[in-house]
């Protein structure tokens, strides 16, 4: 099964045709129209489907029925959630239910003239929050790799209500310039926002047990976190039934480490502690469409290296 190479499923006329049909039919219409969609790639999109039902039964511990409903669930899960997104950053908010874990103690965070990461993951819709950061959202820079950036760029441009008011720091591996971009918001208090679960760079991994089994994880926002000595916070946004969404906001407040401590483990291990907790408790809102466990080819020795000196992230 393939790794991911970059880039999120779907393109530009995807993304134009929901918005396109939202705006003349409502969001009802829309979500009628889903089982349609997912209908289409249960049955013809098969690499996504053979991932999620990996996932499933590797991940989860599901017999193959149980997988396949689940698989079925994800797909209409993912247009839902994309309906949503394209809903509610278009003034519809009102339609929908928020409620939120933990969020005066975050709302502190963000006040406390520090620079903040924040650490999410592709679970669930973490931009359905645009409209309760306000004027934090001026401050906010999402880091992207490019190929995905690009695949949504044109679309932003031309649906400025849905571009949100955060800033985008777009990664390339082959170059170090958003690497000075992440730190000089941070040293202006702002915040940096990244996915936790994804990487390009084969080379600057760290790994943790995560549901039962060793997986890689991007090495940058974990070391990034830990050498600069700011709050951490993992944030995730979660569809309830309902059009409802909740909230989950963990904190993590910035620490000198011990000799012999490695702080991006350290975050990295808490983190997929609390991946963990969010996928038990919203199992079809996981949207890794790759074998998320398979091991780059990469020997231990250059694993032990990576996670003992990341010089560049």
């Amino acid at each position: 099964m393939p790794r991911w190479k970059g880039k999120t499923r779907g393109n530009r006329w995807g993304y134009m045709f929901f918005i396109a049909l939202i705006k003349h039919f409502g969001t009802s219409t829309a979500y009628a129209f889903l089982y349609f969609v997912a209908g289409y790639f249960v049955i013809f999109a098969r690499k996504p489907a053979k991932a999620i039902i990996s996932y499933a039964r590797k991940g989860l511990g599901y017999g193959a029925f149980k997988a396949w409903r689940l698989m079925c669930r994800n797909f209409y899960r993912m247009g839902q959630i994309l309906i949503d997104k394209v809903a509610i950053l278009n003034g519809m908010a009102s339609r929908y239910n928020f409620l939120f874990e933990n969020y005066k103690p975050f709302l502190q965070v963000l006040n406390s003239q520090s620079g903040v990461v924040l650490i999410g993951a592709h679970v669930g819709n973490w931009e359905t929050g645009a409209p309760f950061f306000g004027e934090y959202g001026k401050k906010m820079h999402i880091v992207m790799y490019d190929a995905e950036y690009q695949a949504i760029k044109k679309v932003m441009e031309e649906n400025r209500s849905i571009a949100g008011e955060y800033q985008v720091i777009a990664v390339n591996k082959d170059s170090l310039s958003h690497v000075f971009l992440i730190s000089n918001a941070l040293q202006r208090n702002e915040y940096v926002c990244f996915q936790g679960d994804r990487y390009v760079n084969e080379e600057k991994l760290l790994y943790a047990d995560f549901l039962g089994n060793k997986a890689p994880f991007p090495a940058g926002p974990f070391v990034i976190a830990s050498r600069m000595r700011v709050p951490v916070v993992f944030y995730f946004a979660m569809r309830e039934k309902g059009r409802q969404y909740r909230f989950h906001f963990t904190i993590v407040e910035p620490r000198k480490y011990k000799r012999g401590e490695h702080g991006e483990q350290i975050l990295l291990d808490a983190y997929v502690k609390d991946l963990e907790k969010i996928v038990k408790r919203y199992p079809e809102q996981w949207f890794n469409y790759y074998d998320f466990w398979e091991h780059p080819t990469i020997d231990d020795t250059a694993q032990k290296k990576n996670t003992e000196s990341h010089e560049n992230v």
